[in-house]
């Protein structure tokens, strides 16, 4: 599948650097398998099924290799991902003012793709967790369980 062909639809559809988003595009024209993805809060490029660079509207996030992520964080302008409030180490933030020259674009470009051919895949979803439905029947069983536990507790108490 052209990884060209859904860009148009998502680009119209959230607010990305669509100049930022090119110039991903344009970087990765020569791999096989690479595919857009909302994801992030941005336009997540996917290689070989594994996330590997995201525009988003003033930065690109770049997934490297965890091992070298403080080293590159030490001698870069980057910033670390932080996700509810953990450091996720192995993915970095670059101010597109700190992209402006191709050599220092195509050195991240360049740290992700290399990470991306030994990264392993994102662990797949089962189908109860990813399916809404499900997931909300899990939780209300849950919530129907402990209050059942509750009200045993509760009549043991006053006997």
């Amino acid at each position: 599948m052209n990884f060209f062909q859904n860009a148009p639809y998502i680009s119209k559809h959230m607010a990305l650097n669509e100049k930022l988003a090119g110039r991903i595009r344009e970087s990765l024209a020569g791999h096989e398998d690479v595919e857009e993805k909302k994801m992030f809060g941005g336009l997540c490029f996917m290689v070989n099924g594994k996330m590997c660079v995201c525009a988003k509207t003033e930065e690109m996030m770049c997934r490297i290799d965890p091992e070298i992520f403080e080293s590159v964080l030490k001698k870069k302008k980057a910033r670390p991902m932080i996700h509810n409030g953990n450091l996720m180490k192995g993915f970095l933030f670059i101010s597109e003012e700190d992209l402006k020259t191709k050599k220092e674009f195509e050195y991240w470009i360049k740290l992700s793709l290399e990470y991306n051919k030994v990264s392993k895949p994102a662990k797949a979803k089962s189908k109860e967790k990813g399916n809404p439905t499900a997931r909300a029947g899990v939780k209300k069983r849950l919530l129907v369980e402990r209050s059942i536990k509750q009200m045993g507790d509760f009549l043991s108490s006053i006997q």
